[in-house]
């Protein structure tokens, strides 16, 4: 896919009101740590995660998702009135039915001429909802877009905990499943994306490509419940499958836009751990000068992780006009959408 007329218009983030380091986590833990004789530490020696955020109990995604938004708007010279499409793209969600975008819709004020929809794909959400987002606008469908999300790891962090310490059947092998549930971390994330006639100085999405590897579907699954969504990660598994698929989609990318390594001043990938981006930079070729990383403060944040971190870079005023920034997705199921992007 190449867009010709697509730019970020802006973007914000909503950040949780604690953040708590891996030792708090690991203390909580202390009972488990104990009967299994598991050493002090392993969360951030193993993860590089420090902290990651938590909000207040009955948080809502979708109130998440709207503080971002609101900030977003405020950044922007359009009005809530301006918006043609929203799209909530979290991995958390209000309920089963109807869609968190819905309430979004009404927490914002959107006109009733505003569609509005979920996309749910885990951790790639964000990306997958900026593509049909872009293809509408690129085909005169829609002008302006809200992209959404809002992340909160606290029920899936609670019933974690609850779990590894009362579960007494565990071992030092079967609770490493369990493990990928303390590194997940809570924000939340929206970008105004519209047509270049609309806003000419924007970051141009300049486009990419999406792959999928669903032989891989079973390695990370959560239950579905909207207030706990237990996960079971097989992470070593996960990690290399995902790679192999970063691998094939980074070369089909870099065909598509006629670019190569050299030409990307910055790389913004999903924000797992410190042993996925370095495999993934190792494997694609990349230069760690390049990197940018939120997961040591913020943990994994799901959908919202990537769109986070390209908001952090661009605030530490790493950023260029001219300069090329590679977006590389990737998120259970497996799927990988990369997209190239102009400041």
């Amino acid at each position: 896919m190449i867009y010709e007329n697509i730019v970020i218009d802006s973007f914000a983030y909503h950040d949780p009101e604690t953040f708590l380091s891996s030792d708090e986590f690991e203390r909580r833990l202390a009972p488990v740590y104990g009967r299994l004789n598991l050493p002090a530490g392993r969360l951030e020696l193993q993860t590089s995660i420090k902290s990651r955020g938590m909000w207040s109990p009955g948080t809502k995604p979708s109130t998440i998702a709207t503080g971002a938004a609101v900030k977003a708007l405020e950044k922007s010279n359009l009005s809530n009135s301006d918006i043609d499409l929203l799209i909530h793209t979290g991995v958390c969600r209000d309920f089963l039915e109807p869609s968190t975008a819905s309430v979004i819709h009404n927490n914002l004020e959107l006109n009733s001429e505003c569609m509005s929809f979920d996309v749910s794909n885990a951790c790639l959400g964000f990306l997958s909802g900026i593509t049909i987002a872009s293809d509408m606008i690129e085909r005169g469908t829609i002008k302006t877009a809200l992209i959404v999300t809002g992340e909160n790891s606290g029920p899936l962090i609670e019933e974690t905990i609850v779990k590894l310490n009362s579960d007494m059947t565990l071992t030092r092998k079967s609770i490493k499943k369990f493990i990928a549930n303390l590194t997940i971390g809570s924000s939340g994330v929206a970008f105004i994306i519209t047509h270049s006639d609309i806003n000419p100085d924007g970051a141009k999405i300049l486009g990419g490509t999406s792959l999928s590897d669903t032989k891989a579907s079973g390695l990370c699954q959560g239950d579905g419940n909207t207030n706990g969504l237990m996960m079971e990660t097989e992470s070593e598994e996960l990690l290399h499958a995902g790679v192999k698929l970063a691998e094939k989609t980074w070369t089909k990318t870099k065909e598509i836009l006629k670019l190569n390594n050299d030409d990307f001043k910055h790389i913004i990938c999903h924000q797992v751990g410190i042993a996925h981006r370095n495999l993934m930079f190792e494997k694609l070729d990349l230069d760690l000068k390049t990197d940018h990383t939120t997961y040591d403060q913020y943990g994994n944040t799901g959908s919202a992780a990537l769109p986070l971190t390209l908001i952090k870079a661009s605030e530490n005023r790493d950023f260029q006009k001219g300069d090329k920034i590679a977006l590389l997705g990737i998120g259970s199921g497996l799927h990988s959408i990369m997209l190239g992007v102009e400041w």
